[in-house]
């Protein structure tokens, strides 16, 4: 087996593997409301330091001061 073919298939592995728990938790109500839960406090807290994050380096690379 090449490595090019040990990518594909890890790729294809992993694929499956998110295909099949994102259907778990969608079919389950319980994780599905947990999923939920988690995606709303990951939007409030770490992918919004992030954006901050973000629109800062954004600003000061593009020159302007303040």
């Amino acid at each position: 087996m090449t490595e090019q073919q040990a990518r594909t298939t890890a790729n294809v592995v992993m694929v499956a593997a998110a295909v099949s728990a994102a259907y778990a938790v969608l079919r389950t109500p319980r994780l599905r409301v947990l999923a939920w839960q988690l995606a709303r406090s990951w939007a409030r807290g770490p992918l919004a330091a992030w954006a901050v994050g973000e629109a800062r380096r954004a600003w000061e690379l593009s020159g302007h001061r303040g």
